[in-house]
Protein backbone atom coordinates (compact mmCIF):
# COMPACT_ATOMS: atom_id res chain seq x y z
CA UNK A 1 0.00 0.00 0.00
CA UNK A 2 1.15 3.50 -0.83
CA UNK A 3 0.78 6.51 1.45
CA UNK A 4 -0.53 9.75 -0.05
CA UNK A 5 -0.52 13.10 1.74
CA UNK A 6 -3.11 15.73 0.82
CA UNK A 7 -2.55 19.40 1.58
CA UNK A 8 -4.89 22.38 1.49
CA UNK A 9 -8.07 20.33 1.66
CA UNK A 10 -10.94 22.85 1.61
CA UNK A 11 -12.78 23.17 4.92
CA UNK A 12 -16.13 22.37 3.26
CA UNK A 13 -14.73 19.12 1.90
CA UNK A 14 -13.17 18.30 5.27
CA UNK A 15 -16.55 18.70 6.99
CA UNK A 16 -18.28 16.49 4.41
CA UNK A 17 -15.68 13.74 4.79
CA UNK A 18 -15.84 13.88 8.59
CA UNK A 19 -19.64 13.76 8.51
CA UNK A 20 -19.66 10.77 6.15
CA UNK A 21 -17.10 8.97 8.31
CA UNK A 22 -19.23 9.58 11.40
CA UNK A 23 -22.41 8.43 9.63
CA UNK A 24 -20.69 5.24 8.44
CA UNK A 25 -18.89 4.77 11.77
CA UNK A 26 -15.58 4.32 10.04
CA UNK A 27 -12.24 6.11 9.96
CA UNK A 28 -11.60 9.20 7.86
CA UNK A 29 -8.90 7.26 6.01
CA UNK A 30 -11.27 4.44 5.08
CA UNK A 31 -13.97 6.93 4.08
CA UNK A 32 -11.59 8.85 1.78
CA UNK A 33 -10.39 5.62 0.15
CA UNK A 34 -14.01 4.51 -0.45
CA UNK A 35 -14.94 7.90 -1.92
CA UNK A 36 -11.90 7.85 -4.20
CA UNK A 37 -12.67 4.30 -5.34
CA UNK A 38 -16.28 5.20 -6.09
CA UNK A 39 -15.30 8.36 -7.96
CA UNK A 40 -13.12 6.41 -10.41
CA UNK A 41 -15.54 3.50 -10.70
CA UNK A 42 -13.30 1.06 -8.85
CA UNK A 43 -15.20 0.02 -5.79
CA UNK A 44 -18.52 -1.08 -4.42
CA UNK A 45 -21.31 1.44 -4.54
CA UNK A 46 -24.15 1.48 -2.09
CA UNK A 47 -27.18 -0.28 -3.53
CA UNK A 48 -29.58 2.14 -5.17
CA UNK A 49 -32.95 2.68 -3.54
CA UNK A 50 -35.80 1.09 -5.41
CA UNK A 51 -37.87 3.60 -7.34
CA UNK A 52 -41.37 2.51 -8.18
CA UNK A 53 -40.65 1.02 -11.61
CA UNK A 54 -38.32 3.85 -12.67
CA UNK A 55 -34.53 3.56 -12.83
CA UNK A 56 -32.63 5.80 -10.39
CA UNK A 57 -30.79 8.78 -11.84
CA UNK A 58 -27.28 9.62 -10.72
CA UNK A 59 -26.53 12.58 -12.99
CA UNK A 60 -26.51 15.10 -10.11
CA UNK A 61 -24.71 12.94 -7.52
CA UNK A 62 -21.48 14.92 -7.84
CA UNK A 63 -23.31 18.10 -6.78
CA UNK A 64 -24.81 16.71 -3.58
CA UNK A 65 -23.25 18.25 -0.49
CA UNK A 66 -20.85 20.56 -2.33
CA UNK A 67 -22.40 23.93 -1.39
CA UNK A 68 -21.39 25.86 1.68
CA UNK A 69 -23.85 27.77 3.88
CA UNK A 70 -23.35 31.03 1.97
CA UNK A 71 -23.97 29.42 -1.43
CA UNK A 72 -27.07 27.66 -0.15
CA UNK A 73 -28.39 30.90 1.36
CA UNK A 74 -27.79 32.76 -1.92
CA UNK A 75 -29.63 30.02 -3.81
CA UNK A 76 -32.56 30.18 -1.38
CA UNK A 77 -32.74 33.97 -1.81
CA UNK A 78 -32.77 33.61 -5.60
CA UNK A 79 -35.61 31.08 -5.35
CA UNK A 80 -37.54 33.33 -2.99
CA UNK A 81 -37.33 36.15 -5.54
CA UNK A 82 -38.77 33.84 -8.21
CA UNK A 83 -41.66 32.72 -6.03
CA UNK A 84 -43.24 36.16 -5.67
CA UNK A 85 -46.87 36.07 -6.77
CA UNK A 86 -48.09 39.06 -8.77
CA UNK A 87 -51.61 39.79 -7.46
CA UNK A 88 -52.53 41.49 -10.75
CA UNK A 89 -52.13 38.17 -12.56
CA UNK A 90 -54.56 36.44 -10.20
CA UNK A 91 -57.56 38.78 -10.49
Amino acid sequence: MKTITLRNVPMTLTRIIRRKAAEERTSINRTVIRLLEESVGNGPRKPAKKHQGRPPHHDLDKLAGCWGREEAAAFDEALKAQRVVDPELWK
